[in-house]
Order: C-alpha cells, then structure tokens, then sequence
C-alpha cells in the first residue's frame, strides 16, 4: 500500500497537531487511535474550537447542570470544562511526550483573548491555567503582541510552556524567538533544567494570503495594461507562502547563534515554528497547498481535521520549506513596488485575530448560559 504522508511528514522532521478539541473526539477514541497510528503527535485548542465544541456537542450537557448546580458562576463553568478536556487530551498524548522526552506530544490552550495587551494579567492567568490543568505536556497560548512577547519571557523563567500564537509577520516572529531565549537565559539562572519547558510559535499561514489577494484583487480591477495584470496575478496565493519561508529563515538563524547553543549545550530545545491557519480559504487553490510547501525540519503544522484527512488522502511530501527562498524575498519585494504595505496588513491581522477571538469567547459564554438555562432541571 502507499505510504500515509502524515507519517511521511514526521520522517521529514515535521510534527502533526490537530486543530480541533471536543468530547466526542475524546471520548469516541478517534483522538485515541490518531496518535496510536502515530498520525498526530500534539493538539491545538482556541476559543472558536471550544465555542463551536459546545454549541455542537451534547456531551457536555451533564458537566454543565452538575457545575450549574453547585453554584458555579458561567466563566468557571467554561473554565472546569476546558481544564477537563485539555487533561484528557494531554493524558491520550502522555505516550508521545515521554518517548519524545518532552519534545512533542503538547496540547494548547489559550489565555482570555481580553488580557491580549495585559502583560500581568497574561502572566498570572497563563500560570493559573498551567497549574489548573496541571499536566506536563500542556502548552498556554499567549498571543504575540508587545505585551504578549514580554509574558512569553516571564513564562518560560517561571518554567511554563508557551506557544506564542497570532503570529504574522517574519519581524513579530522574531521577537518572539528571541523573547524565549531570554527566558531560558533567566530559567538557566535560576538553575532549573532548560530539558523540561518548550515552546512553539504559531505563524499563520492561509490568512496572509486572504489579506493580500484581496488588495491584489483589487489592483487588478484597475489594471488595464496586460503586462500588469499578468504581474498581478502572478502574485495570487503567493504571499502567504513566502512570509512563512522568510520566517523560518530567521529561526535557523536565531537557533543557531552562539547565544542559543550555550543553552543547547545546557538542555534546552529549539522553539519549533508551527504553522496555523492551513485550511485553503480559497477554492481555486489546492487544499493541502499550506502542508505541501511548508515541510521541513523543526516545524509543526496544526490541522484542522478537514484539512488532516485531505492531506491523509492526497498529499504529496518533499522537503519545500526551503525551495525557492530568493522567490520569497522577491514575492515581498513585488508587493512593496506596488506599494502593499505588509506591515499594515499584519497589523491588521494580528488586531482581526485577536478580535476574533475575543467575539469567540462572548459567543462561548453566551453559549454556557443557553446551556444552563436549556439542562436546568424542571420546577
């Protein structure tokens, strides 16, 4: 039979995260046999995932009248929910961890979008989540702001797993890199071992392109010369791509300065790149293209399950991260003489995101209480 890319990928060093956390998936064993075929070593939670987990699954019905009648207030309903289904899937994924000696095998959970430009209220919500659900192989996700990128350092001295979320821009990126150097720099300090916290930095992929091909849409509808418009369209799903390209270019950078291999030396692991956001928003573009042109080394990508069972079915390996590195430089060099201010745009996405889900997290809560008032018992 021919080989499954999903375990193609990880022989290309690539790590396979679901996208996706609800009771069904847990407690039917479908996560179960996943990481049992070794086809996803890690998952991913958000507050859209839990929103669209509760409005769709019943199995929660039960967990909710039981904290509802104890007198449990919505918010710590939400929050006993959560911490039980992130223990469940960090314990399914308990195996990978310990055979990866902590370098795999994570589950994700985010703090409040509302503490995005919070850097104590980050800090001290991220501990209390990390302790709440109390499990080595769980992850906080701290979105990648200016105050988020000063946590990420104060969490990962306190020994906390981070995966710095909401990232899009090769700069950001890098600011986040060297944000946990620094706090392996003060966990060494401090003489704790660099061996046992990790950490991912989430780069959104798909969305990139979304923003950017809009504007070029755009210009298109202008351009009346054909020289120009075959330009136009020659750059169509191209920045997405190349953004993440430039990005991993920075890591192999920073991890390989002297400053990072001193703590290399001491224990500590490479924060892996991971690649969010790799659902296809365009149909005219190949559904696994953001998996396909982004395998390499180091890196994780996180799936949603649509885009899992696609790649499952049709996808097609090979080590592209770094094919064509100079193209990307040029894709970004292209959409500057066109004067498409991508800093603006990643601003713009960073702000949508954050956003997003903040609306995610009301219409979460908005949900419990629906819930609550649907499985109260009848007077």
């Amino acid at each position: 039979m021919p080989e499954n890319p999903l375990l193609e990928l990880r022989r290309a060093g690539q790590s396979v995260w679901l996208d996706s956390i609800d009771r069904t998936l847990l407690s039917s064993g479908k996560l179960a046999q996943l990481v049992a075929r070794g086809e996803v070593q890690g998952v991913t939670s958000n507050p859209t995932i839990f929103q669209k987990a509760i409005e769709t699954c019943a199995e929660y019905d039960a967990t909710i009248r039981a904290l509802s009648q104890s007198g449990r207030d919505t918010i710590a309903i939400y929050d006993e929910i959560a911490a039980q289904d992130i223990r469940e899937a960090a314990d399914i994924l308990r195996p990978v961890y310990e055979a990866a000696q902590g370098g795999d095998g994570y589950v994700s959970i985010e703090v409040s979008p509302t503490l995005a430009h919070d850097v104590d209220g980050t800090v001290a919500e991220a501990q209390r989540l990390f302790a709440s659900v109390d499990r080595p192989n769980v992850m906080i996700k701290v979105p990648g702001t200016a105050a988020g990128v000063e946590a990420l350092t104060q969490l990962i001295a306190a020994g906390v797993n981070v995966n710095s979320t909401l990232l899009f821009s090769p700069q950001n990126y890098e600011q986040v890199a060297r944000a946990y150097v620094a706090g392996l720099e003060r966990l060494a300090a401090r003489g704790m071992a660099l061996e046992r916290v990790a950490s991912v930095a989430s780069f959104f992929v798909s969305r990139v392109d979304t923003a950017v091909d809009r504007l070029l849409e755009g210009l298109l509808r202008e351009a009346r010369e054909p020289t120009r418009q075959a330009q136009l369209r020659s750059l169509l799903g191209q920045a997405a791509i190349a953004n993440a390209k430039v990005a991993y270019q920075r890591f192999k950078r920073i991890f390989s300065e002297p400053r990072f291999l001193a703590l290399k030396e001491a224990g500590a692991r490479v924060q892996r790149p991971l690649w969010a956001s790799t659902s296809t928003k365009n149909p005219a573009y190949r559904d696994v293209m953001y998996v396909e042109e982004l395998i390499g080394p180091d890196t994780v990508n996180t799936m949603p399950p649509a885009t899992l069972e696609a790649f499952r079915d049709h996808g097609r390996v090979r080590l592209s991260l770094e094919e064509n590195v100079e193209r990307a430089y040029q894709v970004f060099e292209q959409l500057s003489a066109l004067n498409i201010d991508m800093e603006r745009v990643y601003a713009e996405l960073q702000a949508a995101g954050i956003q997003a889900f903040a609306d995610s997290f009301a219409g979460l809560l908005a949900c419990i209480r629906d819930r609550q008032a649907a499985v109260a018992p009848r007077a």
